[in-house]
């Protein structure tokens, strides 16, 4: 099956109507019925806002977060979409894919 893979990029301190942008994120796709979506929570990155790491000591540190999806073109661009409209500022990479399931 062809879909496209989003990637969108932003950090665990950054919040969306009161909530994680990345639980917005995931709850808006489920909404609008992307089939599924994971989190990822990194340990170090850098970008666009520098450089951070996870420390022993930096318990409330601003990590990167990746949020992805597999989903339709027509779902990758509503869900961008949305995503402009509530202004959010958000790095994304969308990658055209081949899926399916192992076994029978």
């Amino acid at each position: 099956m062809q879909d496209n893979w989003l990637r969108l990029y932003t950090s665990e301190k950054q919040k969306h109507v009161g909530k994680p942008l990345y639980e917005w994120l995931l709850e808006t796709a489920r909404k609008q019925g992307i089939a599924g979506g994971t989190v990822f929570r990194a340990t170090a990155g850098f970008g666009r806002h520098g450089f951070t790491e996870e420390t022993f000591f930096e318990l409330a540190g601003e990590l990167p977060m990746l949020v992805e999806f597999i989903a339709s073109a027509e779902q990758v661009e509503a869900l961008l979409a949305l995503c402009a409209q509530e202004n959010l500022r958000l790095f994304y990479t969308r990658i055209p894919v081949t899926h399916g399931i192992t076994g029978s």
